[in-house]
């Protein structure tokens, strides 16, 4: 990598922001990505060339004639020579091309497939699987939109998770989610199978597209399900419908009409971003079905097999154990795994 090329870059970068006034607000958003970036590439390149220079450094002394220096040296350089290769790898990743909105936050939309009730109960599970490891690397969840079934389950749940790279992580989640195992409605023992769908849509910043308020039809009705004693006695839940496509998004979560709306139009906005890259990138058309299919059995990217206490994620053809730990949020190996096999693409292609 250029290093000096990329200190010239950002030496640019900062006198165009230095006159952002007069930067659109669309490229505003781009450059300061780039800067961030760059900021984080520079910071790498410096701290290697540093290490690089300790690691030299530690080798000479153990090639001198004193033998303490020598031992010490002997101690320390395996550390260093350890983090000289984490370094190496990160600026590596950070080289290769990147998603732009591997930064943005996330609307998860999950949905139960086949299966009935049981697929209810697993998307309700998939829900609370994707809230617990959002708790675990400190995100936010805010529930948007949902349509509860009896006991624990949902016919749909959309919800917006907030945080530091939140799309990068969770984006691969997309998809078709099969579920393996004995209902508790079952009174044979028989092993069901049943399904949900999860799609992941990066949150759309209000400068990635134009959205006319003559094009908007807003209708306003009482929330339905949980929410307390006034969720039913006042007109607060919102639906918002984008005329020219007939995208619609609703949210009923909030008992405020104002917050409804406010969140209706972020999962409205984002859905329609989604709409627009579809149709400026032909290999993505039709890219929410593509996601998640049908849902129906055979379109799966991952079983849960509670009889053989397995999830396999089918793309990469990876299984973990613990299935339970892994439905109370420990998605961490399987997320580490799938970037992983990402990163590989992305060096065979460059």
């Amino acid at each position: 990598m250029d290093i000096t090329r990329l200190r010239a870059e950002y030496s640019e970068l900062e006198e165009k922001l230095s006159e952002i006034a007069s930067v659109a607000p669309k490229e505003q958003a781009q450059l300061f990505r780039r800067e961030k970036q760059l900021k984080e590439l520079i910071r790498i390149a410096d701290e290697m060339t540093a290490t690089e220079q300790a690691v030299a450094e530690h080798e000479q002394m153990m090639a001198g004639s004193d033998p303490e220096l020598a031992s010490l040296a002997s101690e320390e350089l395996p550390e260093l020579t350890a983090k000289l290769e984490q370094l190496r790898a990160r600026l590596d990743e950070l080289s290769l091309p990147s998603d732009p909105a591997d930064d943005r936050d996330s609307i998860i939309e999950i949905r139960a497939g086949a299966g009935g009730d049981e697929a209810s109960l697993f998307a309700g599970e998939l829900f609370r699987m994707y809230a617990h490891y959002a708790e675990t690397r400190g995100w936010k969840v805010e529930l948007i939109d949902q349509s509860e079934t009896e006991g624990e389950g949902f016919r749909e749940v959309v919800f917006q998770v907030s945080g530091e790279k939140v799309f990068a992580d969770l984006k691969f989640e997309s998809g078709v989610h099969r579920v393996q195992r004995v209902p508790v409605t079952e009174a044979r023992g028989r092993v069901h199978t049943s399904t949900a769908t999860v799609a992941v849509l990066p949150v759309a910043e209000e400068v990635d597209l134009e959205i006319r308020a003559e094009d908007l039809r807003i209708d306003v009705f009482r929330s339905g399900g949980h929410g307390g004693q006034s969720v039913n006695t006042t007109d607060s839940a919102v639906r918002i419908t984008h005329i020219p496509t007939g995208v619609v998004a609703t949210c009923q979560d909030e008992k405020s009409q104002t917050k409804n709306k406010e969140k209706a139009m972020g999962v409205l906005r984002s859905r329609l971003l989604a709409l627009a890259e579809e149709k400026l990138h032909a290999e993505r058309a039709d890219q929410r079905k593509s996601q998640i299919g049908t849902g129906d059995r055979s379109e799966k990217i991952r079983t849960y097999n509670f009889p053989q206490d397995r999830v396999t994620d089918h793309p990469i053809k990876e299984s973990w154990h613990n299935i339970e730990g892994v439905m109370a949020g420990g998605l961490g190996p399987i997320i580490a795994a799938l970037k992983a096999e990402n990163l590989r693409l992305l060096r065979e292609n460059a």
